[in-house]
């Protein structure tokens, strides 16, 4: 009797299907809904639950993490994740009446050089519009305030 006891629990622990924890690359999921697409970088699930209760799943599953941010956007909510987890966001959209979908997508180079390539531009560009103002200041001045000649 141990032995099955035992070995029960083993299975539960082991395979998230019978314990009910439903996640992708670590990301928390809802239990149930319908799979739409799957790849190894990105999971668009469907489910018959309203916006407003995953809204909530999701604000109570990741209020104790550190490094997520929740962004309102017009189409849904997207949560972003800013640490070293393999998932970097989960869109969530209304799809329908009472239903919505979930979109995970796994963290990837290409945002992460993607952003620092615009913020490396961005300074670059600042400091060259300030050259370009300066540089028109001081020929104004040059021309408005001519040194008095010695002679």
């Amino acid at each position: 009797m141990k032995i099955l006891i035992s070995s029960i629990l083993f299975i539960c622990i082991l395979c998230p299907g019978f314990s009910s924890a439903d996640d992708f690359l670590n990301a928390p999921l809802p239990p149930g809904g319908k799979i739409i697409s799957q790849t190894e970088k990105r999971l668009e699930k469907l489910y018959d639950i309203p916006y407003e209760e995953i809204l909530t799943y999701y604000q109570k599953t990741l209020q104790n993490e550190q490094d997520i941010k929740f962004w309102d956007k017009a189409e849904g909510t997207r949560i972003e994740e800013y640490n070293t987890r393999p998932w970097h966001s989960i869109s969530i959209n209304r799809a329908g009446q009472g239903e919505s979908t979930i979109i995970v997508l796994k963290d990837n180079w290409t945002w992460i050089i993607g952003t620092l390539l615009i913020r490396f531009l961005g300074v670059f560009g600042i400091l060259i519009a300030l050259f370009i103002a300066l540089s028109i200041a001081g020929t104004i001045q040059k021309s408005l305030f001519k040194s008095p000649s010695k002679g």
